[in-house]
């Protein structure tokens, strides 16, 4: 699967992955910033509950959005792989100015939606300039490659991670969430040494990756970023890893990023941003 192709004068969307259990009471210092990308008052947004079982969280949402001035919020709560045909849930991700998926289980959104015409539109909405979120299993799912599931540890393992098709957004990058919080290093860079062409995420929880139409990505809220670069790995084991065994990775670069700090998918260079350098 490849990204949407870009017209010729446009820029893509902003593509914005969060790691999950962002702030949602006090500064909500992303969804707020989410909000103004896709228009503020004049946004309308499309909340996308699938990868939740909870039957409550477009409503909950819906409530966040609009307490953050959205002009307009709508839930389209994909149930089977028939609804991503629905005529009304694709004018709604036709005339929306911004698309947001909540967080659950990933394999729910890639099994429901991946490959219908709703799949295939929010890529398309993207490549045409719309801002396209996700928390959790929602910030998974936009890549190429998701992570669908794996096992927790710092050092990665032949087995520690399965990938799966996501939506497709890029195909720069690989996700993880709640990065830190659940220990999920080893798994992220075992995705990578399968093929190390992208650039790996782990965003910590209350934290996300601003990722604008030139590829910076900007970090965004109470956490750290983790940047995996695997551009100059030299060595991998991964094939001859069986089972538990540990892969040997050697070249690997790693950032860790906190709000303010930016790092160019393209270049490959990491900043400090809005973060100044301490004086002695």
């Amino acid at each position: 699967m490849c990204p949407s192709k870009v017209a010729d004068g446009e820029q893509r969307g902003w593509i914005v992955p969060i790691g999950g259990a962002e702030d949602k009471e006090s500064r909500r210092r992303i969804l707020k910033r989410f909000v103004q990308l896709c228009g503020g008052r004049e946004a309308r947004i499309a909340v996308i509950p699938t990868a939740s079982k909870l039957a409550d969280t477009g409503e909950r949402y819906e409530d966040l959005f609009e307490r953050l001035e959205a002009g307009r919020v709508d839930t389209l709560d994909f149930q089977s792989r028939a609804d991503g045909e629905r005529e009304d849930f694709l004018e709604v991700l036709q005339a929306c100015t911004g698309v947001f998926i909540t967080g659950g289980n990933q394999l729910r959104l890639s099994t429901i939606i991946g490959g219908t015409p709703a799949a295939k539109l929010i890529r398309l909405r993207n490549a045409d300039g719309i801002p396209v979120g996700g928390t959790s299993a929602g910030a998974s799912i936009l890549s190429e490659h998701m992570i669908a599931f794996g096992s927790e540890g710092g050092s990665p393992r032949a087995d520690s991670v399965n990938l799966a098709p996501g939506f497709g957004l890029t195909n720069r990058f690989i996700i993880d969430q709640h990065f830190r919080q659940r220990d999920r290093l080893g798994r992220l860079t075992a995705a990578l040494a399968y093929n190390p062409f992208a650039v790996g995420i782990g965003l910590d929880e209350d934290t996300a990756a601003f990722i604008g139409p030139d590829n910076t990505l900007e970090v965004e809220g109470s956490g750290a970023i983790t940047v995996v670069d695997a551009s100059r790995v030299q060595f991998t084991s991964m094939d001859q890893a069986d089972g538990s065994e540990p892969v040997c990775i050697i070249g690997l670069q790693v950032h860790i990023l906190t709000a303010g700090a930016t790092f160019n998918l393209h270049t490959r260079e990491a900043s400090p941003g809005t973060l100044l350098p301490r004086k002695d």
